[in-house]
């Protein structure tokens, strides 16, 4: 508090002033705050819930303050934006899911160096933009209301492909970039020749007790039949996931 404020609170203190609460404004109160107006927002909301507070002035009449203080204090909303997930889960996917969790808790109980032989990886591309921002995801809620979700599906071409693969607690084969690269279970197969022979040059002691196990998501070229053969044929044992696989 400056010097001249505490000054004045001094003064007002001494005159006999026993209330540390600001004096009522003087002017006219607000009109537009009332339950017409209230029972108004709602209802546009409900209708879009992306419509942004710009959108509702223009529908109501009401000046953008007013209209933020109704969403806040009265009807107790705010902006979310969704929250990206690979996919929107069935009821049958995600007992499944659980079933897998259970199934890998226990193989940790029963080996303790489960998770040490896991070698897990995955692919990711690098594209142009994004298809749509967060801000533009973005919905009115109630505070309690839980998170939107959409899924993160991308259809632009991929401009830099990279693979990569770690173990616990130290990382594992370097990645590999491919810039443009489609991927499918043929160039999944060849990703995996790569890694063998990175694990036969930098883990020899897990190339020759072959006791290493390959865990990644159900991506389309993760499950395909090429890839499961190529697997067979090399006798890799790969560890379920959770997930169910997303086009």
């Amino acid at each position: 508090m400056s010097q001249s404020k505490t000054f004045l609170w001094y003064k007002r203190f001494k005159d006999g002033r026993t209330s540390v609460d600001d004096d009522e404004l003087s002017g006219r109160p607000s009109t537009s705050t009332t339950p017409e107006n209230i029972a108004k927002i709602p209802e546009v909301i409900l209708a879009d819930r992306r419509q942004t507070i710009d959108d509702v002035c223009e529908i109501v009449g009401l000046s953008y303050g007013t209209i933020q203080r109704i969403l806040a204090d009265n009807l107790n909303m705010r902006g979310i934006s969704a929250g990206f997930v690979p996919g929107l889960l069935s009821d049958d996917q995600k007992v499944l899911r659980v079933s897998v969790c259970r199934e890998l808790k226990q193989q940790a109980r029963d080996d303790s160096h489960f998770i040490s032989n896991i070698i897990t990886g995955d692919e990711t591309c690098v594209y142009g933009y994004d298809p749509e921002t967060k801000q533009l995801s973005s919905q009115w809620n109630l505070a309690k209301s839980p998170r939107p979700e959409k899924s993160l599906s991308i259809s632009q071409q991929c401009q830099v492909h990279f693979d990569r693969f770690f173990r616990h607690p130290r990382h594992c084969p370097q990645g590999i970039r491919t810039p443009g690269q489609t991927v499918n279970g043929k160039f999944y197969s060849e990703v995996l020749k790569w890694l063998r022979e990175g694990i036969r040059r930098k883990r020899p002691y897990k190339w020759k007790k072959n006791n290493w196990f390959l865990h990644h998501d159900n991506a389309p070229a993760h499950t395909s039949l090429v890839f499961r053969q190529f697997t067979t044929s090399k006798n890799i044992t790969v560890i379920l996931h959770p997930l169910p696989p997303f086009a």
